[in-house]
C-alpha cells in the first residue's frame, strides 16, 4: 500500500461511517502540478475522538488542534477535523480551535491559496473555495484572506512562502510579499528548530539560490542569518573571483546544489566563506590585493555559533565545520606529501568536501585541476593504501621494551606516516623503523 492508497482507505472508512472526508492541502497541490506528493492529509468533519474510535492505532499528535496521525506499514497520514483557529498569542499555534462542519470554513484558516485545495479521493473532483487553482496556473503564492492576519497568526508562514515560491518557481503575490516585509523582524518568535528545518528544506529542494534571493528581498535574511546578509558588497580579488563579491559567489554555489543534496553539504556551501566579511582587507591596506587573512578560522567560529543557534546536532555541526575548515586545502593537494594527502582524503564524508570544492571552482575561476588530481588519486590508489592496517600496536611497543606514555602516540603516528609514504610495508620493517628512530628508556 502506498501513501495515497492509505489516505484513500481512510477517506472510505470515514465516509462509510457517515462523515465527510477529503484529501487536503499540499498533496492536492502536488497532484494538480503532476508532482509526487511527499505526504497525504485528510480533512474531515469527524471529531478527533471519533477518528480515534475508527482508527484505534491513531496517535493524537495535535488533538488540541484536531489532528490525529494514522500510521500503517511505516506510512502515516494526518487526519484533521474541519476547524477554525481562534487567537495566535504565541505567533505560531492557535490558542484554541473551534470545530466546524464545512470544508469551506476549514480552508480559510490555511496559509496560502495553493495549499487550500481539497479533493474527493474517489472521483478526483477538486473543491476550490480560495481560487487556488487560478494561482497554481498563474504561478503565484498568495496568502488566504488578509496577509497581515495570516502572518500574525503564524510567523513561520513567511519562510514557507519563500520556500514554496523557490521550489515551484512561483512569484509571491504583491500584497503577500509586502506583508512579509512588514513582519520580517517578527520571525524571531519562531523556534530555532523550526527556522532551521525550513532553511534546510530551502537549501536542499533544488532552488536554493532563488530561495536565498527571496529571503534577502523580503528582509528575512538579515533577521535569520545576518552573517550571510553581511556578504553583500564584500569585494574579492578579481584574479581569483571574476564573478564578483562574496554574496554573488555564494549564490552561484547555491545554484549548483542539486535537489536532494545532504543538509550538511548545503550548509557547508552556504557557510564556507562566512568568515570573509569580518576579515576583509582592501588593496589600500595590503599593498597588493584584497585579502581575507584568517577567514577560515574565523569562519569556523562563526559557523559553529550559527549552527548552535539553530540547534543542529553535534554530528551535523562537526561535519559542516569540517567543510569550512578544509575548503582551502585543495589548492595545496598537488604538493602534499603522500601521507598528508591520504589523511586528507580520509576525512569523514570526503565526497562532500569534493562536491563543495567543485562548486567553489565552478562558481569562481573555473579551474578544476585540483579536483581532478584528487579524483585521479582516489581512482588509482587502493583503499588499503589510503587506510592501511596498523602494523604495530601499543602492546607491540611494550614487548619491544618501550614504556607506555605520551611517546606512544608520537611513535605510532610517525610509523603510520612511514606506512602512508610507502616506506614501511611489513611488521619487521615497522620494528626496525621504530628502533632506528626512537630511543628506548633505560
Amino acid at each position: 500500500m502506498r501513501a495515497r492508497e492509505l489516505a484513500n482507505s481512510i477517506c472510505e472508512t470515514l465516509q462509510r461511517n457517515g462523515h465527510q472526508a477529503l484529501l487536503a492541502g499540499g498533496c492536492v497541490r502536488d497532484v494538480i502540478l503532476g508532482r509526487e506528493a511527499a505526504d497525504y492529509d485528510v480533512a474531515t468533519d469527524a471529531t478527533p475522538q471519533r477518528v480515534l474510535e475508527l482508527f484505534p492505532d491513531g496517535i493524537a499528535v495535535g488533538a488540541q488542534f484536531g489532528v490525529i496521525l494514522v500510521p500503517h506499514d511505516g506510512m502515516k497520514v494526518e487526519v484533521a477535523t474541519f476547524r477554525s483557529d481562534v487567537g495566535y498569542s504565541d505567533g505560531r499555534h492557535p490558542d484554541r480551535v473551534e470545530y466546524s462542519q464545512t470544508p469551506e470554513e476549514d480552508v480559510q484558516r490555511r496559509d496560502f491559496t495553493i495549499n487550500g485545495l481539497l479533493m474527493r479521493h474517489d472521483t478526483g473532483e477538486i473543491l476550490d473555495y480560495v481560487r487556488g487553482r487560478d494561482d497554481l496556473k498563474a504561478g503565484v503564492v498568495r496568502a488566504i484572506g488578509e496577509p497581515d492576519h495570516r502572518f500574525a497568526e503564524d510567523k513561520l508562514r513567511m519562510l514557507r512562502a519563500v520556500r514554496f515560491a523557490a521550489r515551484f518557481g512561483f512569484e509571491i503575490e504583491r500584497a503577500t510579499f509586502a506583508a512579509i516585509q512588514r513582519h520580517a523582524k517578527e520571525v524571531t518568535r519562531v523556534s530555532a528548530e523550526r527556522i532551521r528545518d525550513e532553511l534546510t528544506k530551502l537549501l536542499t529542494e533544488g532552488a536554493a539560490r532563488k530561495g536565498f534571493e527571496l529571503l534577502d528581498q523580503t528582509g528575512l535574511l538579515a533577521v535569520v542569518l545576518p552573517e550571510i546578509a553581511a556578504m553583500k558588497g564584500v569585494q574579492q580579488p578579481p584574479q581569483y573571483h571574476p564573478e564578483g563579491d562574496v554574496w554573488i559567489h555564494t549564490r552561484l554555489m547555491l545554484e549548483g546544489l542539486p535537489a536532494g543534496c545532504t543538509p550538511t553539504l548545503a550548509w557547508g556551501v552556504l557557510l564556507h566563506d562566512v568568515g570573509k566579511p569580518p576579515t576583509f582587507r582592501p588593496v589600500s591596506e595590503t599593498g597588493d590585493r584584497i585579502r581575507f587573512d584568517g577567514h577560515v578560522e574565523v569562519g569556523e567560529r562563526m559557523g559553529e555559533e550559527i549552527l548552535r543557534r539553530l540547534r543542529f546536532s553535534n554530528d551535523e555541526t562537526a561535519q559542516v565545520i569540517a567543510l569550512i575548515a578544509n575548503h582551502m586545502k585543495f589548492k595545496d593537494v598537488e604538493g602534499m606529501r603522500k601521507a598528508t594527502l591520504k589523511r586528507f582524503v580520509r576525512l569523514p564524508m570526503f565526497e562532500e568536501h569534493m562536491a563543495l570544492h567543485r562548486l567553489d571552482c565552478l562558481s569562481s575561476h573555473r579551474h578544476l585541476e585540483a579536483y581532478e588530481f584528487v579524483r585521479e588519486f582516489l581512482k588509482e590508489t587502493p583503499p588499503e593504501q589510503v587506510r592501511p592496517e596498523r602494523l604495530l600496536t601499543g602492546e607491540h611497543l611494550i614487548a619491544m621494551g618501550y614504556r607506555p606514555g605520551p611517546e606512544f602516540s608520537r611513535i605510532l603516528s610517525a610509523l603510520e606516516d612511514a606506512q602512508l609514504e610507502g616506506q614501511v610495508t611489513t611488521v619487521e620493517e615497522a620494528r626496525r623503523f621504530v628502533v632506528a628512530r626512537f630511543t628506548k628508556p633505560h
